[in-house]
C-alpha cells in the first residue's frame, strides 16, 4: 500500500475519538501543540515517523496496530512484493513484512540524508536489524556507529536511538522488533 492511499489524519481522528481523547488531551500527554494534532487530523501536515510514534505512544498503540487490516480477516502466509505494507513516510520507507504476530519485521530504506529524527526513539522490546546494501549511522544510547553491508545492530529498544542515511546511496536494511512497536 503506498502512503498516499494511507489516510493519517483520519486514522489518528477516529482511534483518538475511539479512546475517548480530546486533541487537546492527547496534545498534552505526548507534549505537542494541540494545533499540530489539528494540522495532522485535518490533512494539512504529514508527521514524520519518528513524531507519529511519539503521538501514537499516547494513546497508547504502536505503528503496526494503528496501520493493522482488519482483525477478522484470516492471516495471510506469503505476500508479494507489492503486498508489503508501507508503513514508512517521505525519504524513509518501511515495508512491514506480514501483518499481526509477536514479531515485526520491516524492509527499510533510507534515501542519502534521511533519517529517525532528530528526537530519538524509544519503546518497550528489542531490535535487530542487517544492512544490505549502502550505510547506515546507528545510535544508541549515545553510542554511535556507521554500519555498511554485512554489518548488524542488536539492542534493547527502550534505549534512545536513531537511524540516520549519512551516505550518497540509498540504504536497505533487513531488521525485526518485538514487541511490535511500528
Amino acid at each position: 500500500m503506498a502512503d498516499e492511499d494511507v489516510d493519517i489524519g483520519g486514522r489518528l481522528r477516529a482511534l483518538r475519538m475511539a479512546r475517548n481523547l480530546s486533541q487537546r488531551a492527547l496534545a498534552r500527554r505526548v507534549g505537542v501543540p494541540n494545533s499540530t494534532i489539528s494540522l495532522i487530523e485535518s490533512g494539512q501536515t504529514n508527521p514524520t515517523i519518528g513524531a507519529l510514534k511519539r503521538i501514537l505512544d499516547g494513546v497508547p498503540i504502536g505503528l503496526a496496530e494503528f496501520f493493522a487490516f482488519e482483525p477478522d480477516l484470516p492471516r495471510k502466509v506469503f505476500f508479494a512484493a507489492d503486498e508489503l505494507r508501507e508503513i514508512g513516510r517521505g525519504r524513509v520507507s518501511y515495508r512491514q513484512i506480514g501483518e499481526g504476530g509477536a514479531v515485526q519485521m520491516l524492509v527499510e530504506q533510507y534515501q542519502p540524508g534521511a533519517d529517525t529524527g532528530k528526537v530519538p526513539l524509544s519503546h518497550l522490546g528489542e531490535e535487530v536489524g542487517y544492512v544490505l546494501q549502502g550505510r547506515l549511522e546507528v545510535t544508541v544510547d549515545g553510542q554511535r556507529k556507521l554500519l555498511g553491508p554485512g554489518d548488524a545492530y542488536a539492542f534493547d529498544s527502550h534505549l534512545p536511538h536513531r537511524f540516520r542515511n549519512s551516505g550518497a546511496e540509498p540504504c536497505h536494511v533487513i531488521s525485526a522488533c518485538t514487541p511490535p512497536s511500528f
